[in-house]
């Protein structure tokens, strides 16, 4: 039904932009494969009655992934090669750039591919391309660069950079996830860019996951862990009705630590969350210590229970800090999506919960390749008052 409802509200009775075309890159193919089965199943139950005229020719497939690859040469170089045809193509590509689980042979040794390998391999099978296709659109869920994404003083702007690299290329619209500093977009202003919320999925993950919880202002309250998230945590906090609180980073602004001035404290300014279940909203976990340092410092006000919402969940320290606090009640859940890597040790963690959105992403290509407005899919405050409303009227999820 959920679908059925969907179908209804986009029009997609318009002359597609071009057959449509995936390509997955090493690292995307079970999204893409998601992605396409759910293209595939609409495409062949969809009434039209332009589906047999010239204009559709190719619409309805049995697959619209096109095999596409990057081998490299014992140096680590590499040259990227298109299994198939895809002039007058409506492309998009699909990279995670921090899929780290790849790797490639370099003099013979095992090395693992960074964020530059994977961008490089993008742009190799950009230029495979070579301008044939009508249209290019990457979707790059964590956005190549993002964490340097505005310029202090002598630092380069690595991520501005990437976005007009691929506009010089060839590419039309970029959609990416949460991006960190969405300003960015300023950098490429002519060309689309557009960073997609998952709100409606940590909500929906939330209630199906979790029973019993009073989603309401006297019993939950919605927490950024920074100065930066605050638009991030007051969107959730209005939608849901909730109060918001909010963390700041106390630096020692006399000392530089990998990079980064080392935080001292992180100061709360909010009301009081006693006896309240907290929503700890960010864009990512990277080592996670201070999601960690939030929970714990949330607890000793004697919040209920604690459940982070993070696009991206990176783990770059490990698992190991996440478990004992775990173990010793500091969090109860942490939702991420699945729009990168997940190891299966993450998968297997009983406070570890995936928000799936492979139905999204098939649900913005689906209706972009139809020239339609995604303004719905970008927006969806119907569909987050409705699983609430129902969620509080029973106290679980109803399917």
């Amino acid at each position: 039904m959920d679908a059925l409802k969907h179908e209804d509200k986009r029009n997609l009775e318009t002359i597609p932009v071009g057959t449509l075309g995936i390509i997955p890159l090493d690292g995307c193919q079970e999204m893409a494969q998601r992605v396409d089965s759910f293209l595939v199943q609409w495409r062949a139950e969809r009434e039209s009655e332009h589906k047999t005229s010239l204009a559709f020719a190719g619409y309805q497939r049995p697959s619209y992934i096109v095999e596409a690859s990057v081998p490299r040469f014992g140096t680590g170089e590499a040259k990227g090669v298109l299994k198939s045809s895809v002039r007058g193509m409506d492309l998009y590509i699909l990279v995670d750039v921090v899929n780290y689980s790849k790797t490639y042979k370099l003099f013979g040794e095992e090395n693992h591919m960074s964020p530059d390998d994977h961008f490089q391999n993008l742009k190799r099978v950009i230029a495979a391309v070579g301008g044939k296709a009508r249209r290019i659109t990457v979707i790059m869920p964590y956005l190549y660069e993002s964490r340097q994404a505005k310029r202090n003083n002598r630092e380069s702007l690595d991520c501005a950079i990437a976005l007009q690299e691929l506009v010089k290329m060839g590419v039309d619209n970029i959609i990416t996830f949460d991006a960190h500093e969405p300003r960015v977009m300023n950098a490429i202003p002519l060309s689309g860019f557009d960073t997609v919320q998952p709100v409606y999925q940590f909500i929906k993950a939330l209630v199906r996951n979790v029973d019993g919880l009073s989603i309401d202002s006297e019993n939950m309250m919605v927490i950024s862990p920074d100065e930066a998230g605050m638009k991030r945590a007051i969107y959730i906090a209005s939608v849901l009705g909730l109060d918001m609180g909010m963390f700041y980073k106390r630096r020692d602004y006399t000392r530089t630590e990998n990079g980064q001035h080392p935080i001292v404290a992180h100061e709360f300014l909010g009301a009081s969350v006693e006896n309240k279940d907290m929503i700890i909203i960010d864009d990512m976990i990277s080592s996670g210590s201070a999601i960690l340092e939030i929970a714990a410092e949330l607890k000793r006000r004697n919040a209920r229970k604690i459940f982070v919402f993070s696009t991206f969940g990176l783990f770059t320290n490990g698992l190991d800090a996440f478990d004992k606090a775990y173990d010793e009640s500091i969090l109860d859940c942490v939702f991420t999506t699945d729009l990168i890597y997940q190891s299966p040790e993450l998968l297997q963690r009983p406070w570890y919960h995936t928000c799936p959105m492979g139905k999204y992403i098939a649900y913005i290509i689906d209706t972009l390749n139809h020239d339609s407005s995604i303004s719905d899919l970008l927006n969806p405050l119907d569909r987050i008052h409705k699983i609430v409303q129902r969620y509080n009227e029973n106290g679980k999820h109803l399917d």
